[in-house]
C-alpha cells in the first residue's frame, strides 16, 4: 500500500474525502503511511525506486514474505485495524521462527477502493504493532483491485545464530509456546461447522484476528531450541518441515497440546473429529513450534515463567521417519487431519 513506483494507479474518483477532495494514490500515501524513520538504520524511506538500509555489522539479514488474500486468509469485512495487526504480525511471526529481531517491512496491496476510514483504521492497526517492535515501514506499493496485502520484512540475527528447520535430533523434546486451535475452532464456528458460547467464539476470535507474535521468545530460543518454526498452516504439516528438514521422525501426544477450556471441551462431544482437525492442523496460531535437548528442561521453565508464556512439551524425536499422533489412550490415530493448503480449496470463505 505505500508506493515508491506502481504498477497501475488507484482510481482517483471511487472514493473521496468527506470534502469532496478526491484521494488519489500518493495522497492515500502521504495521508496515512508515510512517516519519519525511528531508526537510524534506515538511511532512505519510501520516495526513491528503493530504500537504504544500514545492516548492524556481524549480524545476518533475516527476509520473508507472506501475502494475505481476502475470502482466502480473512473473512470479508473484517475490522480493518485488525486486518492492519494481522498483515503483520504473521511476519513477525516468521522473524521470530528464525530467532531474528524484526526491523523493516515493506507493504504491498491491492484496494477496491481508497476508502479513507477504512485506510485510517488499518494503518492504526498496522502501525501499532509496529512500533510495538520498533519496525520501520520503509517502502512498498499499491495499486486498485481485489483485497490482497503482502508484507515483506527484514530482521536481524547474529551472524551463525539463525534458528533453521533441520537441527531437530533423536531424543530431542518438541515444544509449542502458548494454545493450538483457537483460531481454526473460530473458522469452523463461523463456517457452522460447530456451535460455540459468545464468549468462547469472541476469545476464539481475538486469536484469529489478533495473533500475538512470539519474537522475544524467539530471541531467547537461539542458544536453546535445536530446530524451530511457526505454527501457521497447522501442527502436522508444521511439524513435518521439521521433520523432513532433519532427517528424523516425531511421536505427539494429543492430551499434551495447549488448547482453549472450549476446545477442549469439544473433544468429549460429536464435534470431536472438528475439535482434532483444530489442534493438529487448523493453522493461524503465530505459536512457536520447536525441538530442544531433554536437558534444556530447567532453561524452558524459566524461560516461560520469565516471559509469562506457557512452553509445553508435546511430543519427541525420533529416529523412525514419519510422524505419530496417539490419543488420550495412548493409541495412534488412524487418520491425522492434513494442514492447510493454499491450493487444496482450503479458505475462510
Amino acid at each position: 500500500m505505500i508506493g515508491v513506483h506502481t504498477a497501475s494507479r488507484l482510481c482517483a474518483s471511487v472514493r473521496t474525502y468527506n470534502r469532496g477532495v478526491a484521494l488519489s494514490e500518493f495522497g492515500l500515501i502521504e495521508r496515512f503511511f508515510r512517516r519519519p524513520a525511528r531508526s537510524s538504520s534506515v538511511v532512505l524511506a519510501g520516495g526513491d525506486d528503493a530504500a537504504l538500509i544500514a545492516p548492524t555489522v556481524g549480524f545476518e539479514i533475516a527476509l520473508s514474505v507472506d501475502m494475505l488474500v481476502e475470502n482466502r486468509h480473512f473473512f470479508h469485512g473484517v475490522d480493518p485495524q485488525a486486518l492492519g495487526h494481522k498483515s503483520l504480525a504473521v511476519n513477525l511471526s516468521d522473524m521470530a521462527a528464525m530467532g531474528a529481531t524484526p526491523r523493516w517491512a515493506l507493504l504491498a496491496g491491492a484496494l477496491p477502493a481508497a476508502d479513507p476510514q477504512w485506510l485510517a483504521a488499518f494503518a492504526r492497526g498496522f502501525f501499532d504493532l509496529a512500533d510495538a517492535f520498533g519496525v520501520d515501514l520503509i517502502g512498498g506499493d499499491t495499486t486498485q483491485g481485489p483485497l490482497n496485502l503482502c508484507v515483506t520484512i527484514a530482521g536481524e540475527v547474529p551472524a551463525g545464530q539463525a534458528i533453521r528447520r533441520g537441527g531437530a535430533k533423536t531424543g530431542d523434546d518438541v515444544y509449542v509456546s502458548g494454545e493450538l486451535g483457537a483460531s481454526a475452532l473460530a473458522v469452523a464456528a463461523l463456517q457452522d461447522r460447530v456451535a460455540l458460547d459468545a464468549d468462547a467464539l469472541t476469545s476464539s476470535r481475538m486469536r484469529l484476528d489478533w495473533p500475538a507474535p512470539r519474537v522475544a521468545l524467539g530471541e531467547r530460543l537461539r542458544s536453546v531450541a535445536t530446530a524451530m518454526l511457526d505454527v501457521s498452516d497447522g501442527l502436522t504439516g508444521d511439524l513435518t518441515h521439521i521433520l523432513d528438514a532433519s532427517g528424523v521422525g516425531a511421536a505427539i501426544e494429543l492430551a499434551a497440546i495447549p488448547r482453549s477450556s472450549a476446545l477442549d471441551a469439544l473433544l468429549a462431544t460429536p464435534a470431536r473429529d472438528v475439535a482434532i482437525e483444530c489442534l493438529l492442523a487448523g493453522g493461524d496460531d503465530y505459536e512457536l513450534l520447536f525441538t530442544a535437548p531433554p536437558s534444556s528442561a530447567p532453561t524452558l521453565a524459566a524461560l516461560s515463567r520469565d516471559l509469562e508464556l506457557p512452553l509445553t512439551r508435546i511430543g519427541w524425536i525420533t529416529v523412525e521417519r514419519g510422524l505419530t499422533v496417539t490419543d488420550e489412550h495412548g493409541d495412534a490415530l488412524g487418520a491425522v487431519p492434513r494442514a492447510f493448503d493454499h491450493f487444496a480449496g482450503d479458505s475462510q470463505a
